[in-house]
């Protein structure tokens, strides 16, 4: 599989970028350049529709050549690293790299908590209650793009299906952005929506169930464009997807040896602390097995590689990061417990760094 590092000049952060800095505001990266050539023309509303998992290889492969989305198509670039809908999703909310906001992936470790916690659910392996606060935010806040924008003087809104009025279909996102763009005032509108990412973990990139979805993504999000006027729409992803085989990692006991607790982040992006003394042992075993199917870096590596980002980590980045990290470069992943996916993202392939930058201008 051909490999694919993110490019922190060219990649989703740089979006929301872009975003600030036409919104008057203080960008804390460099903007993305695609969109700036497009946002030189001064459109009242701004439009990011983010839809979770639909990468390049997932829209070259699903959709046709002159379909909506395909013809409407502007560049290709990256996601964050891990290329998974936490850090990616954050990146686009915030302008920063995953470095700068530390909202790394599925499962982070907290040290004050000495456990992982599932950051969306704030829940820890077993489902319960991580903390009585939200650890993520506690831990790792952020400043969010609304925030810059609303601090510059402009109006931002969120439409997902976590935000009020919370809609629970992706018709009724359509519905909530083509009101919002009525509305006077120049504002920016982000909205997200989960469906084709869920359902290819459960079937697969590109089974008929996964193709059907979003080719009436497609169609819906046409029909949307229809109704909008002095509008810039941009249809973007978080990440994409591969089909994968999985093993659970407890089956290989002389790398369970090893390490001082379950790994963290993500099944194809493994957080791993390992015991002291232990490094050389560890380093062999997991080669042995593995060697051929991910890389292994310790943590100085993926620090000096600027793996995660550039520019200043943030105070807790470190500290989150165990001894190595483990990074999926095929189709096989790697889990804690057997809830396999077929669908699976967050390593370095090209298919899973890659997405669609799609503008449709109104």
């Amino acid at each position: 599989m051909r490999l694919l590092y993110p490019d922190y000049n060219n990649c989703i952060a740089n979006l929301a970028c872009s975003v600030i800095k036409y919104f008057g505001a203080k960008a804390p990266n460099k903007t993305l350049s695609m969109a700036d050539e497009l946002l030189k023309k001064q459109y009242k509303n701004v439009v990011v529709l983010l839809i979770d998992g639909m990468g390049r290889n997932i829209i070259e492969t699903n959709l046709d050549s002159d379909g909506f989305f395909r013809s409407n198509l502007k560049g290709i670039y990256t996601s964050v690293f891990p290329p998974t809908t936490v850090s990616a999703t954050t990146s686009i909310d915030s302008g920063l790299f995953s470095n700068q906001h530390s909202w790394l992936g599925w499962e982070c470790y907290y040290k004050e908590l000495d456990k992982n916690v599932t950051v969306f659910n704030n829940t820890d392996t077993n489902g319960n209650q991580a903390a009585e606060f939200n650890a993520a935010w506690t831990y790792c806040p952020y400043l969010r793009v609304a925030d810059r924008i609303k601090e510059a003087g402009g109006i931002s809104y969120e439409v997902t299906p976590f935000s009020e009025p919370y809609p629970q279909s992706f018709s009724d996102i359509c519905m909530r952005i083509k009101h919002l763009c009525s509305l006077d005032g120049r504002k920016y509108i982000y909205a997200y929506w989960n469906e084709l990412d869920s359902i290819m973990h459960i079937t697969g990139c590109f089974s008929k169930k996964s193709k059907s979805i979003l080719r009436e993504l497609e169609r819906q999000t046409k029909e949307l464009s229809k109704d909008l006027s002095d509008t810039l729409l941009i249809i973007t992803a978080d990440h994409g997807l591969i089909d994968s085989d999985g093993v659970v990692i407890t089956d290989y006991p002389d790398v369970m040896e090893c390490l001082l607790r379950m790994p963290s982040i993500e099944p194809r992006a493994l957080n791993l602390f390992v015991k002291k003394g232990m490094e050389k042992q560890f380093e062999a075993v997991f080669n042995r097995h593995f060697g051929d199917k991910f890389i292994l870096l310790c943590k100085e590596e993926e620090i000096a590689k600027e793996l995660f980002g550039s520019g200043e980590n943030h105070k807790r980045f470190n500290e989150m990061l165990g001894d190595y990290i483990a990074i999926a470069v095929s189709d096989l992943t790697i889990y804690n417990k057997d809830n396999k996916f077929i669908g699976v993202h967050a390593g370095l392939t090209k298919d899973e760094m890659e997405i669609p930058f799609i503008a449709i201008e109104k």
